[in-house]
């Protein structure tokens, strides 16, 4: 529902949260422009993650890429997602940060517990405490191919998989007690006796045992995000992460919605329902008038969907090969082919692409638009776009009432796509006090404003 009362403010308090998704080369960063720099040098991770800090940003996020992207088993050059490891990267990151969350998306499906909980431990501790994991899953046969198990696994199983890969993580974060470390030099120890407690696992998809090899970090442990969107990924959200990515963040009244759904989930999980912090994926166009800032979102689709960019993605709805026709012509004449999505595939295609084709004739037809316009208005839409003013207001409400807790921004040009986020939309927030003059602390958990991980509020009460 949409509330109008000026009066009717549920979270007076409120603020923004702000995140910075680096993903890597795909058509929605304009890595053609000139003004685009390299998507694997270092200095421009430090550029973001540095710019970010200034603009008092929560946290810098990783994707991960474990496989070139490919389309009928050859590379897909418009979506290319090379990167270095995130962990490799964001350790990097902490020597030349000093508050920003380190966010690792790492995937459950092709990892193993007992290793991956150590590095992101490491990185928590390097950082002093500012380590966050992404907790995702794949069903992808082409990434799979490629490790022990092969194939991808069935959706409900992933989030099994999940799930118990989460639950040995924490008891590995939970191995070392608080002080295990002798802060004395004349101590006769290094360490407090039983100061580090064996985990034994046996389960369907783990089998562990082993003694932790790090303390906790001042925050105790990373900080678990969550992008899954479907019923049983946000169930997941809802008995283990701290914050929760999300697709809805264009429509208030969407995201409301989407907000209202996992807060429920959450009291039934036997949780605060404000104990997960909500943060769509956005992108944000800036312009010093209204009229500028629109003009500038059209020139942002248009470097963003180039003419090969439309073919491509016209192209994967078709399934046909339409890189010989013209992207300003007419859409295809041709039926989709359609096909069952096998897995195999690191750029999707739709279930029915002819329920998709028929929307997209009608209306171009009706409005008469080319092959580029038709992806450009009717591919996802996405982002804000507005006047730096007429942004703070509208994220004001939107935090206010409810619907979000703030935003992870993807930049539409890397390194400098934060600047005017940074230096015109943050001023506007701090006036009208929705958003820090600082940081809270020195850990994610701090500026996020969560409590103490899961397992240690049990051990603890």
């Amino acid at each position: 529902m949409t509330r109008t009362d000026p009066l009717d403010v549920p979270r007076p308090d409120a603020r923004v949260h702000f995140g910075v998704f680096f993903q890597g080369v795909n058509h929605w960063t304009v890595w053609s422009d000139p003004a685009s720099g390299s998507q694997i040098d270092p200095a421009n991770f430090r550029k973001v993650a540095q710019t970010a800090e200034r603009g008092l940003f929560d946290a810098f996020f990783l994707g991960e890429g474990l496989r070139l992207r490919e389309v009928d088993g050859r590379i897909h050059e418009l979506d290319v997602a090379g990167r270095p490891d995130a962990v490799t990267q964001l350790a990097a990151l902490a020597a030349v940060t000093d508050r920003i969350g380190l966010v690792s998306t790492s995937n459950t499906t092709f990892n193993e517990p007992a290793d991956l909980a150590r590095r992101l431990s490491g990185l928590d501790l390097l950082s002093a405490g500012r380590a966050g994991w992404n907790v995702v899953t794949t069903d992808n046969a082409w990434t799979g191919a490629n490790f022990r198990r092969g194939g991808y696994l069935d959706h409900a199983d992933r989030y099994r998989r999940a799930e118990e890969f989460l639950t040995v993580a924490r008891a590995l974060w939970d191995g070392w007690a608080d002080g295990a470390v002798s802060g004395a030099a004349d101590a006769p120890h290094w360490s407090a006796p039983d100061a580090v407690r064996r985990v034994r696992h046996r389960g369907p998809q783990f089998d562990v045992d082993l003694a932790p090899t790090l303390p906790r970090s001042p925050q105790g442990h990373p900080v678990i995000f969550q992008a899954g969107d479907s019923g049983e990924g946000r169930d997941f959200a809802a008995r283990n992460a701290d914050v929760i990515f999300s697709a809805h963040g264009n429509d208030f009244d969407d995201a409301l919605a989407f907000a209202e759904d996992v807060r429920r989930r959450l009291g039934a999980a036997g949780r605060p329902v404000d104990d997960l912090r909500i943060l769509p994926g956005t992108e944000i166009i800036i312009g010093a008038t209204e009229a500028e800032a629109l003009e500038k979102k059209h020139w942002i689709r248009l470097q963003q969907v180039t003419p090969a960019t439309a073919l491509g993605v016209a192209g994967l709805l078709w399934g046909l090969d339409l890189s010989d026709r013209d992207a300003d012509g007419p859409l295809p004449k041709e039926d989709p082919v359609v096909t069952e999505n096998d897995g195999s595939f690191g750029a999707r295609r739709v279930a029915d692409p002819r329920v998709v084709v028929a929307e997209w004739r009608e209306k171009a037809e009706a409005n008469g638009w080319s092959l580029r316009e038709t992806v450009i208005r009717l591919g996802p839409q996405r982002g804000h776009v507005g006047t730096p003013a007429g942004l703070a207001d509208r994220f004001a409400h939107w935090v206010r009432h409810g619907a979000v807790d703030g935003f992870n921004v993807t930049p539409y040009l890397i390194p400098d796509g934060l600047d005017d986020i940074v230096n015109l939309l943050v001023p506007e927030l701090q006036e009208r006090g929705v958003y820090p003059a600082g940081y809270a602390g020195t850990t994610l958990r701090e500026h996020l404003g969560l409590r103490e991980p899961l397992t240690r509020r049990a051990t603890d009460a």
